[in-house]
């Protein structure tokens, strides 16, 4: 009986830099030995697999596509040729597959069927957002998209900044990009003046901006983040 391939865990740019100034080494060497891939969007994931590694042939890859079209029969043949003895790679779109990522339905599977998961170290916005924050690393929650219904959002801010305060746990979320500045507002019209408020976008690219201020401060706001990836970290003492 072969042995079972394993399912590495490849991160991605966060944006458009050179994939050797965020990635190490070993993320090409596995892309370059990897021909078998599981991704959200096969033209993005060539593009990356392109620049990760520009000599290897494209016409060896395999792409199966995991996303909201995906069926639960389709996902339950992702892992064949794993369980055959071929390892594969699971991508995201950006940053680290299975982290605010649909790949984490893959990887419980291959712990189901006994596949070896090796997940590889890249950048996530998540973690480079609470390092530059200045918040509490010790403890921490990462909530995913508010409400878009503004009074439900509001609610939604409310008791993140409760469960901040009670918990002593920095509370983090994420928008669509084209309404950060709609929410930064919100954060600022409905959060105890004191509670501290970071805005972190286009990490790791030379338009970083990371700042943490007082949600009274940000009301002055001259920071143009529209259509800018971005997390939104709030900490309340």
């Amino acid at each position: 009986m072969n042995a079972k391939g394993k399912l590495y865990l490849i991160p991605t740019r966060l944006g458009d830099n050179p994939p050797l100034e965020v990635l190490p080494m070993s993320v090409t060497k596995i892309v370059e030995r990897l021909d078998n891939y599981i991704v959200e969007n096969e033209k993005t994931a060539r593009r990356f697999i392109k620049r990760v590694s520009p000599k290897k042939s494209q016409k060896v890859l395999h792409f199966k596509t995991l996303n909201k079209y995906t069926t639960e029969e389709q996902k339950q043949r992702f892992l064949d040729q794993c369980v055959a003895g071929a390892s594969i790679g699971l991508l995201s779109e950006a940053g680290c597959p299975a982290i605010a990522d649909p790949g984490a339905e893959i990887v419980a599977m291959a712990h189901e069927k006994g596949i070896r998961v090796v997940p590889m170290v890249g950048p996530s916005s998540i973690l480079l957002a609470l390092m530059g924050s200045g918040m509490n690393g010790q403890n921490f929650a990462f909530n995913g998209y508010l409400p878009i219904d503004k009074q439900e959002r509001k609610q939604a801010i409310k008791t993140l900044e409760r469960r901040s305060s009670d918990l002593d746990q920095s509370q983090l979320f994420i928008e669509t990009p084209y309404r950060n500045m709609k929410m930064l507002k919100d954060l600022a019209s409905t959060l105890q003046a004191n509670t501290k408020v970071c805005v972190a976008c286009d990490l790791t690219l030379p338009t970083e901006f990371i700042r943490t201020k007082n949600a009274s401060e940000w009301k002055s706001n001259k920071e143009d983040l529209h259509k800018r990836p971005a997390i939104f970290i709030i900490k309340k003492d």
